[in-house]
């Protein structure tokens, strides 16, 4: 949008601070090879424009804003003299796109002093060589830093949770070997009591039964109820009295098995209806070697199953595989993401899911939105950490209006508020030396508001933390890939 000109004063911009210390022949330049324009109150240019000019308020009051998801936000307003904006970046050349970073309108008619990128670009390099060679070492030597130390933080965090799925995978493992070789032991026996049935004086009926029994007695166990505590130890002592009372050995020894499998009183009624009194002790025996089998090879089966859980969450958190943009559904994110970081999280922080599962999947990055989550999680898990007691972390989603909210709320010390609004600064930690870089909030909040188009928000008291992302439900334009500098 182009204003109505207006004539160009040396004294007038020579009295803003930014131009305060110039020439009487730098500001001749100036206003030659610049305008002065008036703006009616309305938009100036839009975020995303081809940066074109350089703009420096002489009067009026304008209103800077950026674009968050189908919303522009307010960043900025003033009414203060010499506030600039526009092509603040021109004497970067094309190394930099040179695009307006923000939108910038005027409530009220407005007069701006408006140097074309181009004049602003040389005017810079001529006048002031050394500032624009600090400037350049300092715009780029802080992206390779942010971009370095965020490689370093991300192998840091994939070191620890490495470890973590190290320390969650050996537990199943380890427990299927240990199924595993009982289950040797109890087939071995097995083999061995098969052997002496087979030299028993049972009739072809009497094993008949017994097989029929094996065969029954291995689908309760498919079919076993859950039972409290208090529950399970009654029907241990009501099967152990019954095997006491039917004159078989080591009744305490078995019920436990039986208890497990579902089996009970009337069941052990029916087996000893079904056989003879002689063999009912060879019977008993036969059968619990059936319910151990087959409560080893469902320990195996857990364990092989939570194995593959394991591996199944690693996949979807590191997203391999995937298509680096989707659709993806942001409770298995979540969920990954909650599991990969379970060791590190520990069992003094109890885990809340408040999910709306109704919520619809959405357009997005899944392996850096995972990033977030992670950052977000870490954060939480160190503030309820330094409290010294139990936590609870709440991870919520839900519908806000056209967005997804996924928020993260802990119970930990919270944010005092003069260190708030500085929480997003890039290498701005609170975590002692060593333990943090000051980056994971930076870089979360890049790749919600930057590439999803999103919010990244926080509200806190002692207590009542929440971080909350709202993402689009839309797609957007996916970003570019960055190639590195």
């Amino acid at each position: 949008m182009s204003g109505r000109p207006m004539p160009c004063s040396p004294e007038e911009i020579g009295s803003l601070f930014l131009f305060e210390k110039l020439t009487p022949e730098q500001l001749g330049r100036l206003c030659a090879e610049g305008r002065v324009e008036l703006f009616e109150p309305g938009p100036v240019y839009a975020e995303g424009e081809p940066a074109t000019c350089f703009y420096v308020m002489l009067e009026g009051t304008v209103v800077l804003s950026r674009r968050v998801g189908g919303d522009d936000v307010e960043v900025s307003r003033t009414s203060q003299r010499g506030v600039y904006a526009g092509s603040m970046q021109a004497y970067l050349g094309d190394r930099v796109p040179q695009v307006y970073n923000n939108s910038m309108r005027v409530t009220e008619p407005t007069r701006f002093f408006v140097l074309p990128a181009d004049t602003f670009a040389s005017v810079m390099q001529e006048w002031f060589p050394m500032a624009v060679h600090l400037l350049e070492g300092l715009f780029f030597g802080s992206k390779n830093t942010q971009r370095a130390i965020g490689q370093r933080e991300r192998l840091l965090a994939l070191g620890s949770l490495s470890a973590g799925l190290t320390h969650e995978l050996n537990n199943p493992a380890a427990a299927a070997v240990r199924a595993t070789e009982s289950l040797r032991e109890r087939v071995a026996k097995m083999r061995h009591k098969l052997a002496v049935i087979a030299e028993g004086p049972f009739s072809r009926d009497a094993l008949a039964d017994l097989i029929d029994l094996q065969e029954r007695t291995a689908e309760r166990v498919a079919k076993a109820p859950s039972l409290s505590p208090l529950e399970a130890a009654d029907r241990e002592d009501a099967l152990t009295d019954w095997l006491d009372d039917h004159g078989i050995e080591g009744g305490w020894q078995i019920a436990p098995a039986f208890v497990q499998a579902g089996l009970d009183t009337e069941w052990l009624d029916q087996v000893a209806a079904a056989v003879d009194e002689e063999i009912l002790p060879g019977a008993v025996g036969w059968l619990n070697y059936t319910v151990e089998t087959e409560l080893l090879m469902d320990e195996i089966a857990d364990s092989t199953a939570r194995i593959s859980h394991l591996v199944d969450a690693a996949k979807q958190y590191a997203q391999l595989d995937r298509a680096p943009y989707r659709i993806v559904d942001v409770h298995e994110l979540l969920d990954s993401t909650l599991l990969m970081l379970s060791g590190k999280i520990g069992p003094r922080i109890r885990v809340v899911k408040e999910y709306d599962r109704t919520l619809p999947s959405i357009p997005g990055y899944p392996a850096e939105l995972n990033q977030v989550w992670t950052n977000l999680i870490d954060n939480a898990v160190s503030a309820m950490r330094s409290t010294g007691a139990e936590g609870t972390l709440t991870v919520r989603t839900a519908l806000d209006h056209d967005r997804l909210l996924v928020e993260f709320r802990d119970t930990g010390t919270g944010i005092p508020q003069e260190i708030r609004g500085r929480i997003f600064d890039p290498f701005f930690t609170t975590k002692p030396v060593g333990e943090g870089t000051g980056l994971g909030l930076d870089i979360s909040w890049r790749i919600v508001v930057d590439k999803h188009h999103g919010t990244l928000q926080v509200t806190s008291e002692p207590g009542d933390t929440r971080f909350q992302v709202l993402l689009p439900l839309t797609a957007a334009e996916p970003e570019p890939t960055e190639e590195p500098a």
